[in-house]
């Protein structure tokens, strides 16, 4: 099988940090691959590795068959990379950003003007090329700096939680691009802490907690790891909700959770739910809502690393080393 990123044995320590411990991972040529783990757990340290920006302590990773230390130059080459925070300069129009980045790949300025043209008009810019960037609304933004990443025609893009901060709506277009992107036939590997974000886009999913790979599949096949059913259940009066949470809890075990006005928990046994529905009707507690769903990656990501993604660093948590805005990657050094 031909793989367009892959990793074996990936190494990475900043100072007495060990962000990366033995990291491997294979993203399949013309496909997505979903790379998720909480904060701190190595994911930023893995795209910067493969972009060629950091160099690994241990190991080897290659993008498009070559050694990202050995042959970073032919790497950059291939690849595009979006960070976590549009890195578009402002005070340019769209079209001069586009026509920069071309400019500084080496393309001709002829060149440049064509794809920068086709880019815009892709990804719906054609009407605001000529404004200014910080006139743009965010989703904008993210759009064009997914355009720049594309200028150099990359084979393999990384996109790191490129959609942090957008509203449902420019989400759902960056999707729909990214779809459209895969389909031609380049390869994303793509962090997020929406894990709807990954479920939708990814074919494949690798898991890392602590710079360790804690699981990998697909999403179906980590679904089924925490018994791919859950059980949904909503009483009737809410003065019930805690009593109602501790008798499941009792049945189902530590991984039922309140949500809201809901209770949820994981479903390993067919027989659980006659046994909270014979116990809920002894406690005498009324049932608005019961229901069988599958799993989400949600409950995967909550069974495998003890908590819930988060979309931003609180404080006290552990982050990863060094983390400033990636820069632009895409032509050879």
């Amino acid at each position: 099988m031909t793989y367009a990123i892959q990793a074996e044995g990936l190494v990475k320590r900043f100072k007495e940090t060990r962000a990366l411990a033995g990291v491997d991972l294979a993203a399949r040529t013309g496909t997505v691959l979903g790379l998720l783990g909480p904060n701190g757990a190595g994911k930023t340290t893995a795209v910067r590795i493969f972009a060629t920006l950091i160099r690994p302590d241990g190991g080897r990773a290659m993008v498009a068959g070559r050694d990202v230390v050995r042959d970073a130059g032919l790497v950059r080459s291939v690849i595009g990379l979006t960070g976590q925070y549009a890195a578009v300069d402002e005070n340019l129009t769209g079209t001069e950003n586009l026509l920069m980045i071309g400019r500084l790949l080496g393309i001709s300025r002829a060149e440049a003007k064509s794809r920068s043209r086709e880019l815009l008009d892709r990804f719906q810019l054609s009407d605001a090329a000529g404004r200014a960037t910080k006139t743009y609304s965010g989703g904008m933004r993210r759009r064009l700096d997914l355009a720049a990443s594309l200028v150099g025609k990359p084979q393999i893009l990384f996109l790191d939680e490129p959609t942090t901060g957008l509203d449902p709506q420019s989400r759902g277009e960056l999707w729909d691009m990214l779809r459209g992107l895969v389909a031609e036939g380049v390869t994303a590997l793509l962090t997020t802490q929406y894990l709807n974000e990954a479920d939708q886009l990814a074919d494949d999913i690798v898991v890392i907690d602590k710079g360790r790979v804690i699981a990998n599949g697909t999403p179906d096949e980590l679904k089924s790891t925490v018994g791919g059913q859950v059980l949904q259940l909503r009483p009737v009066h809410p003065a019930d909700l805690a009593k109602a949470h501790a008798l499941i809890t009792e049945t189902a075990g530590p991984n039922t959770q309140i949500e809201g006005e809901l209770i949820t928990a994981p479903v390993n046994d067919p027989a659980l739910m006659p046994a909270v529905v014979r116990r809920l009707d002894q406690a005498g507690i009324a049932v608005r809502e019961l229901a069988l769903r599958r799993s989400s990656l949600d409950e995967v990501f909550l069974a495998l690393t003890g908590h819930r993604t988060e979309p931003e660093s609180k404080s006290g948590e552990a982050t990863e080393p060094d983390e400033d805005e990636f820069e632009k990657v895409g032509s050879s050094a």
